[in-house]
C-alpha cells in the first residue's frame, strides 16, 4: 500500500467530522425529516404518533450517545481536543438534558395522551426543539471545523 495514500486515509478516520456529520444526518433525519412527517399521516392518530416518536427518540437519545463516546474517542485520538472540547462539551450536556430531563418528561406527556388526559402547558417541547437545533449547528461546526483543521487552515 502506497505510505501517502495509508497516512491520508489514516488522518481520515481519525479526523471527527465523519462522526459529526453522520450524527449530524442522523439527528436531521428524525428530527426534521421524519418526526414531522409522521404527524401528516391521515392514518396515524396522534397518541399513536407521539408513542412511536417516544420510542424513536429514546433510540435516537442512545445512539447518540455513542456518537458522543466515538467524537470524544476521535478527537482525542486527532489531538484536535484543545481545538473542539468547547462545541463538543456543548454537545454533551445538550445530550444529559435531553436523555435526563427532556426526553423523560416529553415521554411523561405522551403517556397522559395515551390515556386520554390532555397534558398542562409546558416549555418542555419547546426546549427540547431549541437544544435539538443548537445540537445540529454545533455538529455542523464541529465537522467543519474538524476539517479545517485536518486541510491545516485556521480561518473561522
Amino acid at each position: 500500500m502506497n505510505p501517502d495514500f495509508r497516512k491520508c486515509t489514516l488522518a481520515l478516520v481519525r479526523n471527527p467530522a465523519w462522526v459529526a456529520f453522520t450524527w449530524l444526518g442522523m439527528t436531521a433525519g428524525v428530527s426534521l425529516l421524519a418526526t414531522p412527517i409522521r404527524f401528516t399521516a391521515g392514518t396515524i392518530t396522534r397518541p399513536v404518533a407521539l408513542d412511536v416518536g417516544r420510542v424513536v427518540f429514546a433510540a435516537l437519545n442512545k445512539a447518540e450517545f455513542v456518537a458522543l463516546i466515538i467524537v470524544l474517542v476521535s478527537i482525542r485520538v486527532s489531538g484536535r481536543a484543545r481545538e473542539l472540547w468547547i462545541p463538543v462539551f456543548a454537545l454533551a450536556l445538550i445530550l444529559i438534558a435531553q436523555g435526563a430531563w427532556l426526553i423523560p418528561e416529553l415521554a411523561a406527556r405522551t403517556d397522559m395522551v395515551i390515556a386520554g388526559t390532555e397534558p398542562p402547558p409546558s416549555i418542555t417541547h419547546a426546549a427540547y426543539s431549541i437544544l435539538e437545533v443548537t445540537k445540529l449547528v454545533l455538529l455542523a461546526f464541529t465537522g467543519f471545523r474538524s476539517m479545517q483543521l485536518l486541510l491545516g487552515t485556521n480561518d473561522t
